[in-house]
């Protein structure tokens, strides 16, 4: 994809570094051009598990129930889809409790386990659903902690944080939407540690499942090629996106999608970045595009209006000070992909 590993290993060491070469350096004619084209894992919402997912022991039931039941564990519970969390001078923070506390426990979804932390001690999450329908309030809790859906507040989590939530809340909407087997009807049961399961009826094993999808930076010289659907909030405007199809690479669903949604033809693609979306089930591939066309033709069946805008009024809509358009959200790819174009770190096309 355009030379993306090089560019992967140089950004990679860019990140942790904290260094790079001299903006001479760069410029200079077969110097690392790439590195001019970065964005760290630590900009991505949801990005950067640091939990050990230790998938050798998720199959050892036994060492399952005993790390569960050891009081140094943690568990997040998750009520309909939104995490508990514990509000307060710092912002929103997942709440971690024992498995003996009285909100989780005797509950009878199986939990699901999230890995091991640099120390050792072992991460789950469990589904409490059952406290209450969605309409209700699902228990008695202190006015500091509290279900959120997880949308609203991924800005403001710990960044360390964000990428656990975004595991568990991924599992538990594969779970709600997977409780009967594909093959043949039957009731499927949780299994390994919470990440597979297996029809009671028929054997068969189920694996939870990602959607690929691409979002794509379109570019035409310091134009950038936005759109939007009637169900967004006004004036929204972001970048064009949608599902890779069967038999498609990354960049043909970057061509196609373009071409169906605006009528803008697309040549040079490559890869950005990417950050798991679990709404239910997506991850999104961020790429950059050449528009070889500039003419838009919308599709109304696909969106509602798309715009070419140029890079001095997207750096004013991210900074709250444009009339015209409001971009994507605080924690979405496409505002991360933005902000890193209006600052010079996504190179455009010769």
């Amino acid at each position: 994809m355009d030379g993306c590993h090089s560019h992967g290993l140089t950004a990679r060491w860019q990140c942790r570094s904290g260094r790079g070469p001299s903006a001479a350096a760069l410029a200079k004619p077969g110097g690392p051009v790439q590195l001019a084209a970065m964005i760290c894992e630590s900009e991505i919402t949801f990005a950067g598990n640091h939990l050990d997912r230790a998938d050798h022991l998720r199959a050892d039931a036994a060492a399952m129930a005993r790390l569960l039941a050891d009081p140094s564990s943690r568990v997040s519970p998750f009520w309909h889809g939104q995490p508990l969390f514990d509000l307060g001078a710092q912002g929103p923070r997942l709440a971690w409790l024992s498995s003996a506390d009285p909100l989780i426990a005797e509950g009878p979804e199986p939990a699901v386990f999230l890995g091991l932390d640099a120390g050792g001690i072992a991460h789950f999450a469990v589904d409490v659903s059952h406290l209450a329908q969605p309409d209700d309030t699902p228990a008695e809790l202190p006015d500091s902690r509290i279900f959120i859906e997880l949308r609203t507040v991924m800005a403001e989590m710990d960044h360390a944080e964000t990428g656990i939530a975004a595991a568990a809340k991924g599992i538990f909407e594969w779970r709600r939407a997977h409780r009967f087997c594909a093959g043949c009807g039957g009731r499927n049961a949780v299994s390994h540690g919470g990440w597979r399961a297996r029809c009671a009826a028929c054997g068969r094993e189920h694996f939870p499942r990602v959607d690929p999808v691409v979002i794509m930076l379109v570019l035409d010289g310091d134009r950038v090629l936005l759109g939007r659907q009637a169900a967004w909030p006004e004036r929204m405007y972001s970048l064009l996106a949608g599902f890779i199809e069967p038999g498609e690479t990354i960049e043909d669903a970057v061509r196609r999608e373009v071409s169906e949604e605006s009528g803008i033809r697309v040549g040079a693609v490559r890869y950005l970045t990417s950050q798991p979306w679990p709404f239910p089930a997506s991850l999104m591939l961020g790429c950059a595009g050449r528009a070889e066309s500039r003419r838009i033709t919308v599709d109304p069946h696909e969106m509602e209006d798309a715009i070419w805008i140029g890079k001095a009024e997207i750096a004013e809509a991210l900074e709250g000070r444009n009339d015209r358009i409001v971009p994507a959200r605080p924690g979405a790819i496409a505002r991360t992909i933005l902000q890193a174009w209006v600052e010079n770190r996504v190179p455009g096309f010769d």
